[in-house]
């Protein structure tokens, strides 16, 4: 039946010249491909390389301070010549305090007794003293001592002594100020026969009234030790 195959082909066949020209296009279009290619990497090397640097933000400006000026340093007074005073503590230790190996080794000369109260040997003449502290004054530094007040009531015998006719005898420390009356926490106990004769002169003391130590025509507070006697009746 079939005498004849069919077989695949172009509808026409290609001519030399179109051929050609078809190479050519594309042989074009390839360069200009490369060429763009290599034009762009040109400008990619040429361009400079960016430099990235991290910085930290700037703190604000301080605020002006409000606060007002620092004041003029204030020199200490220059010692003048004259002498120390030594102060006995009012709480006398019962036993031997360790030595301190890092004072100052004590002048001497310091205590020698003559020039301005409160100076040093080697201080200079019309030179101001420290301020003397608030503290009390014992026997050997007044000019007048501390005396007590007429009127004032002994301590009240203890009943409990006294019905077994028992004496005996306290020996009180304790810090007069300068209105004559006994400092309140001041008062010590030094010495005593008996626990309730102790009692009575403690609970004595707040009501005892005295005159006030003078120093160099002033009242000063002073530390007193007064002996305080409960005689039994016959």
């Amino acid at each position: 039946m079939f005498t004849t195959l069919i077989e695949s082909r172009h509808a026409h066949d290609l001519h030399a010249s179109e051929t050609f020209v078809s190479t050519l296009v594309h042989a074009g279009l390839v360069a200009l491909a490369i060429g763009l290619t290599a034009r762009a990497g040109e400008r990619d090397r040429a361009a400079p390389a960016e430099t990235v640097i991290f910085t930290t933000p700037r703190p604000p400006p301080p605020a002006p301070s409000t606060s007002p000026p620092p004041r003029d340093v204030v020199v200490a007074p220059v010692p003048p010549k004259g002498f120390q005073v030594l102060t006995a503590p009012v709480d006398i230790p019962d036993r031997i305090p360790d030595v301190d190996l890092s004072k100052a080794v004590t002048n001497e000369e310091d205590f020698s007794g003559r020039g301005t109260q409160g100076g040093i040997a080697k201080g200079v003449e019309g030179g101001t003293p420290p301020p003397i502290r608030n503290q009390p004054y014992f026997e050997f530094q007044l000019e007048k001592p501390v005396m007590a007040r007429e009127g004032n009531l002994p301590p009240r015998y203890p009943s409990l002594l006294e019905s077994k006719g028992v004496s005996g005898e306290v020996l009180a420390q304790f810090v007069v100020d300068t209105a004559g009356h006994v400092e309140p926490g001041s008062a010590r106990i030094l010495k005593s026969s008996d626990a309730l004769f102790a009692g009575a002169v403690l609970n004595a003391l707040p009501h005892l009234r005295y005159y006030a130590a003078e120093v160099g025509g002033h009242k000063v507070r002073a530390v007193v030790q007064v002996p305080f006697r409960f005689t039994a009746p016959k």
